[in-house]
C-alpha cells in the first residue's frame, strides 16, 4: 500500500470495522461467532482473546516475513498463531477461569480461525510491522464488535436481559451489572443456534442496505440538458 501513513491507517480502520469486516463481509470465523454469541459476556471474552491473538500474530508475522521460506509459509504462520492462542488461553485460565470453562474448546479453536490466518497471509506477511499491527487490531476490533453486538441482541431477544453473568469476566464487582428488560421472559429460538444464524443474517442484510443507500447518495445526479425546441415561423414580410 503506497499511501500516506495517515490515509493508510484510515483505510485500514475503515476496512477492518466496516467495508471489509471479517464477520459481515468476508464471512470468516463464523463457527465461534455463532456458537459463543449467546450472551454478552461470552462474546466479549472470545472477542478479547481473538483481538489479542490477531494483533500479536500480525505483528510477529510481519517481523519474520523475510526469514520464512515460501514453501513453509502457512505452517509457520499457524505455529505463530498457535503460540499466541496458547498465551491467551493461559491468561484467561488464570484471570477469568469461570469464563474459560464456559467457552471451552472455542478458545483453542482460535488457531483455526480463517480470519486470522487469512489476514496474516494476505496482509501481515507483505507489510511492515506498524501497518500489520494496525490492520490486526482493526480486523480484530471489527470481528469483536460484531461478536459482542450479536451476543447482546441474542441475549436481549432470547432472555430479556443484558450484561448477565458479567462476573465471569470482571469478577464479583460486576455481579450487579445485569439489566433486566423483561421479567420472566424467554424465547428459546434466539438462544439456540438457529437464532444465531437469523440474527447474523439480519446484521449482514442491514449492512448491505446501509452500503447501498450510502452509494446511492454518493452517486452524482446526472443533469442532462433539455433539448432545445426549434419553432419555425412562417409569414410574409411586407
Amino acid at each position: 500500500m503506497s499511501l500516506h501513513p495517515k490515509s493508510q491507517w484510515r483505510q485500514l480502520a475503515r476496512d477492518g470495522l466496516w467495508s471489509n469486516n471479517p464477520a459481515l463481509v468476508q464471512l470468516l470465523g463464523l463457527c465461534p461467532l455463532l456458537a459463543v454469541s449467546g450472551s454478552v459476556v461470552n462474546a466479549l471474552g472470545l472477542a478479547l482473546a481473538t483481538l489479542l491473538v490477531m494483533v500479536s500474530a500480525s505483528t510477529a508475522i510481519s517481523m519474520i516475513r523475510h526469514q520464512v521460506p515460501s514453501a513453509v509459509r502457512l505452517p509457520a504462520f499457524v505455529m505463530v498463531i498457535a503460540a499466541f492462542v496458547t498465551c491467551a488461553e493461559l491468561l484467561m485460565a488464570a484471570y477469568a477461569y469461570p469464563l474459560y470453562q464456559v467457552l471451552g474448546i472455542f478458545i483453542p479453536l482460535i488457531v483455526t480461525n480463517c480470519a486470522i490466518l487469512g489476514r496474516a497471509d494476505a496482509f501481515a506477511s507483505r507489510q511492515p510491522v506498524i501497518p500489520a499491527a494496525i490492520d490486526g487490531f482493526m480486523m480484530g476490533l471489527g470481528f469483536g464488535a460484531v461478536l459482542v453486538l450479536l451476543g447482546a441482541l441474542r441475549e436481549l431477544l432470547g432472555q430479556g436481559t443484558l450484561f448477565s453473568d458479567m462476573a465471569l469476566l470482571f469478577g464479583p464487582q460486576a455481579a450487579n451489572w445485569q439489566l433486566t428488560i423483561a421479567d420472566d421472559y424467554q424465547f428459546l429460538f434466539f438462544v439456540l443456534p438457529p437464532g444465531a444464524f437469523f440474527v447474523a443474517g439480519m446484521l449482514i442484510a442491514l449492512k448491505n442496505v446501509i452500503d447501498q443507500r450510502s452509494a446511492a447518495r454518493a452517486k452524482p445526479v446526472s443533469t442532462t440538458p433539455r433539448p432545445e425546441r426549434r419553432v419555425r415561423v412562417t409569414g410574409t414580410i411586407k
